[in-house]
């Protein structure tokens, strides 16, 4: 298995992708390089390093299942032992802590069409955690600390992207309700009508989390993605980066794809039908054609901690900075505001029957 790491012309440091000048940095030295150069070198990088091999123990005994779903590779700097799990794609050496890149979990069928370099950086996601804390009263006071972070990595979290053209038909029961009055009565009519709606939309780029590390629920909640800046796949943008490839093939995420696309063309026909005081839907006709799928890696940045043996994940957009993520309450601050709210909300209403001469 080959490895790919950047390294600077002048000092040999390893170079890595810096968020803020959206250029390849050398930590060392401070060199900057652009990552179109860097293009023209890919070939290059990958004659220029030694094949190498899988790293086996012949004299070690593994129990059963211990290999399993793992991968072993040798740096190319330090030669240090890098294990990795079968779908890393890009991490740094334990030992050196230089950036590495797995050449052959990029290639072939697993090399992205598509890459959004990450806008933020690390800061940004721990100021973002630090926001997202910010006056909840109720989250238990030793969980504010960052200290208790168990991680925070940058990660390029794998992605399909599809495209579909959608023909739909719609049919909806409406009313339309009219109320009025006289000196007697209180009259009411209602009117019913069948409101259908025909049309086609076509979708661009519709991600679907193809990671079984991180829950597809959490990847939709940072949506959205500016696609329109992603650029084509380079392995310079994932130098000092970690980076998976895909668990889930497009044919494992079509269901999906097609779940998301039904629900915004509903969504999209239903918000057409105004002016009326209720709307059912009827019928739903939604057929999608020419769809297109590309692979892509999209940025993360992902935040985990512990409290009381529970993990809490968080996941910022390492585009847009769109943050999200589970907190736990303390049931102890819970009850004790619990109770001074209600001797307050019982005194006043004590005082308000004294004065009005309840009691």
């Amino acid at each position: 298995m080959e490895l790919i790491k950047y390294k600077c012309p002048n000092c040999d440091g390893g170079v890595e992708f810096d968020t803020g000048t959206q250029m390849m940095k050398c930590p060392f030295c401070d060199s900057e390089f652009d990552v179109e150069a860097l293009k023209s070198m890919d070939d290059g990088i990958e004659t220029e390093q030694q094949d190498v091999e899988w790293a086996t123990h012949d004299d070690t005994e593994w129990t059963a299942g211990e290999q399993e779903g793992m991968r072993v590779y040798l740096c190319n700097t330090c030669a240090g032992e890098i294990i990795a799990d079968e779908s890393t794609a890009a991490t740094s050496c334990p030992y050196c802590t230089n950036p590495v890149i797995m050449k052959g979990q990029l290639s072939g069928s697993a090399r992205p069409d598509l890459i959004i370099p990450f806008k933020l950086d690390k800061n940004a996601a721990m100021e973002a955690l630090s926001n997202h804390l910010k006056g909840k009263k109720l989250l238990p006071k030793c969980f504010k600390s960052t200290k208790r972070l168990n991680e925070i990595k940058g990660l390029y979290v794998p992605f399909w992207l599809f495209d579909a053209d959608v023909d739909a038909n719609m049919r909806y029961r409406t009313t339309s309700v009219r109320t009025w009055s006289d000196t007697r009565f209180i009259y009411t009519e209602t009117r019913h009508f069948n409101v259908l709606r025909q049309g086609a939309l076509a979708f661009d780029k519709v991600p679907v989390d193809a990671s079984a590390k991180m829950p597809a629920d959490l990847m939709e909640s940072i949506e959205p993605f500016d696609i329109s800046a992603a650029m084509d796949f380079q392995t310079a943008y994932l130098s000092g980066y970690l980076a998976d490839k895909f668990d889930f093939c497009e044919k494992h995420c079509i269901d999906r794809a097609n779940e998301r696309i039904r629900a915004s063309t509903e969504d999209a026909f239903r918000k057409t039908v105004t002016g009326y005081s209720t709307v059912t839907p009827q019928y739903r006709g939604v057929y999608l054609r020419k769809s297109v799928v590309k692979y892509a890696l999209l940025p993360v940045w992902v935040l985990s901690t512990t409290w009381r043996d529970q993990t809490y994940l968080f996941a910022m957009n390492g585009q847009t900075g769109k943050f999200v993520g589970d907190l736990p309450t303390d049931w102890g601050i819970f009850w004790k505001w619990f109770a001074i709210l209600t001797v307050i909300i019982t005194a006043i209403l004590f005082a308000v029957a004294f004065f009005a001469g309840v009691i």
